[in-house]
């Protein structure tokens, strides 16, 4: 439900009740300023209720088709209750003292006051129960947001400490990568220092297997 249009429409139950009260305290006054004023205050009642109307049927129009024809249907109804209501003000002021019976005034005045301010009040009870509606729903969304908000605030510091771990992890993987790149320098330089001692020993064989061989043809040649 539109809350620009439940707004207009509290107001013109209210002034609706209020110009009812007024036509009926009018009917019953003679002749005089004091009817004059009153019958100059339904008037102007009238103006703002044919206002409020209007901003009525503008706000439903401009709704989404479901909601807008509940609304006009709604209207419908203010439209009809308004008329009545300039019908009943436009006979006061053109009634002359004597043609209508204070006693009929009363009772009609009675009956259709009744009627009215019993629609009127279940308009406005239907009004006041939307509205708190509305207040409890905005109620909780405000709850939910500022859930969504703490939650949002504990994601952060989760990722946050994260973060800090995977850095933390960068680096420890960085130093490992050094020492890696240190241990295959150190393994480079002795393999390279094995295959030299390796020529080393084995010259020192042949050497020694060549010397072996001299020994012993120098031996045999000399027996």
């Amino acid at each position: 439900m539109s809350e620009v249009f439940e707004g207009y429409e509290r107001q013109y139950c209210e002034l609706s009740a209020s110009l009812s009260r007024k036509c009926n305290s009018a009917g019953l006054l003679p002749d005089g300023e004091e009817k004059k004023q009153k019958i100059s205050e339904v008037q102007t009642g009238l103006d703002d209720a044919d206002v409020l109307i209007r901003k009525m049927d503008l706000e439903a129009r401009s709704l989404q088709p479901s909601l807008k024809a509940v609304l006009l249907a709604k209207l419908r109804e203010y439209k009809a209750d308004l008329s009545k209501l300039k019908r009943e003000a436009k006979k006061i002021s053109s009634a002359k003292t004597g043609q209508v019976s204070r006693e009929e005034l009363l009772e009609s005045g009675m009956a259709d006051a009744e009627s009215v301010s019993m629609g009127q009040r279940e308009r406005l009870a239907m009004s006041t129960e939307k509205v708190n509606q509305s207040g409890e729903r905005i109620r909780e969304s405000r709850r939910t947001m500022l859930e969504t908000e703490e939650l949002g605030g504990s994601i952060l510091q989760d990722l946050h400490q994260q973060r800090e771990t995977l850095l933390h992890s960068h680096h420890k993987l960085h130093g490992v990568d050094e020492a890696i790149d240190k241990s295959k320098k150190v393994l480079t330089s002795m393999s390279r220092r094995m295959s030299r001692n390796k020529w080393i020993v084995g010259s020192v064989i042949v050497a020694l297997v060549l010397a072996i061989i001299f020994i012993i043809i120098y031996k045999v040649s000399h027996h």
